[in-house]
């Protein structure tokens, strides 16, 4: 009895060291049996690619008659007592379509700040024109009865510009939105052509000659066929057409923002919004708004 109480204890106090001491790896499996964690992009580097979108131009030409008029009427009545160089005044209109060039850039990341620069450049070869016309008339101080009949046309074509621009973004692994700002420069074609008449008889001299009692020869300027029984009958000469069209670089300013996705370290997709204005030129305004996408090789 005691040999056998014994042989229970000794069991009892062995069994617990020889537990310690099996292997149960098989069913634990190894020790660097998990799972890896994904690794992280480095967005740091430079990059190359391209990009294409929708482009919209809100294009305006408050000033762009008023130079050409003042200098086709100066020295006259019309001018001078008129004001005839005010009268022209166009609409602002808006002109859009595709969009596509290339750009870029460099990053540099810390920690999950990713800071760069970047330019692109972006052919949009679109144009917008607007017209105006209009027609006064007044005896002036010197008697006569004088009309200016004026139709302007003007047309901006914006043909392509580039921009280099600062990013500052924020890594969230594979995706990095950010926003951009910097400077704009572009190629525009301006054209601006005003056709003017301006014409006139003394008309204190018809007015007596509708008494009857005498003829007085009507002086006139600016017609083509001129009756001096019906001066109200005549026929003014056709209008000179002044203005030019220019070629003129315009500089202005570029903001946006977008993300972009690292398909790979390597790879990257990007969408981006982007708003160019442009400073006034040649009394032309422009601004443009685009939306596009990308995709860029990063070395």
């Amino acid at each position: 009895m005691r040999i056998a109480t014994l042989a229970v204890l000794a069991s009892v106090l062995i069994s617990p060291a020889l537990a310690a001491d099996l292997d149960y790896g098989v069913l634990r499996g190894a020790d660097d049996d998990y799972l890896a964690p994904v690794p992280l992009i480095d967005w740091s580097g430079f990059y190359v690619g391209g990009h294409g979108g929708y482009s919209s131009a809100a294009l305006g030409f408050n000033n762009a008659f008023q130079p050409i008029v003042a200098n086709a009427l100066r020295n006259t009545v019309a001018e001078a007592e008129m004001g005839a160089s005010q009268y022209l005044a166009t609409r602002a209109t808006h002109s859009g379509g595709a969009s596509y060039g290339g750009f870029a850039g460099i990053n540099y990341q810390f920690d999950d700040v990713v800071v760069g620069l970047e330019a692109d450049y972006t052919y949009f070869g679109r144009s917008g024109s607007s017209f105006d016309r209009i027609a006064r008339f007044r005896v002036t101080s010197d008697g006569f009865l004088t009309t200016v009949a004026l139709n302007g046309q003007a047309s901006t074509e914006i043909q392509d510009y580039g921009t280099v621009r600062g990013r500052l973004g924020y890594a969230y692994g594979n995706l990095l939105p950010y926003v951009t700002g910097g400077l704009a420069v572009g190629r525009a074609t301006v054209s601006d052509t005003v056709a003017v008449q301006n014409y006139g008889y003394d008309n204190n001299a018809f007015t007596a000659n509708q008494t009857g009692a005498t003829t007085t020869f009507i002086r006139n300027y600016g017609f083509s066929a001129f009756s001096q029984s019906n001066p109200p009958g005549s026929i003014p000469a056709p209008g000179t057409i002044y203005g030019a069209t220019k070629k003129v670089t315009v500089v202005g300013l570029a903001v946006g923002g977008g993300i972009e996705y690292a398909i790979t370290s390597n790879f990257l997709l990007r969408g981006e919004y982007q708003y160019v204005l442009f400073n006034d030129f040649q009394g032309h305004k422009a601004e443009l708004n685009t939306v596009r996408g990308g995709a860029a090789i990063k070395f």
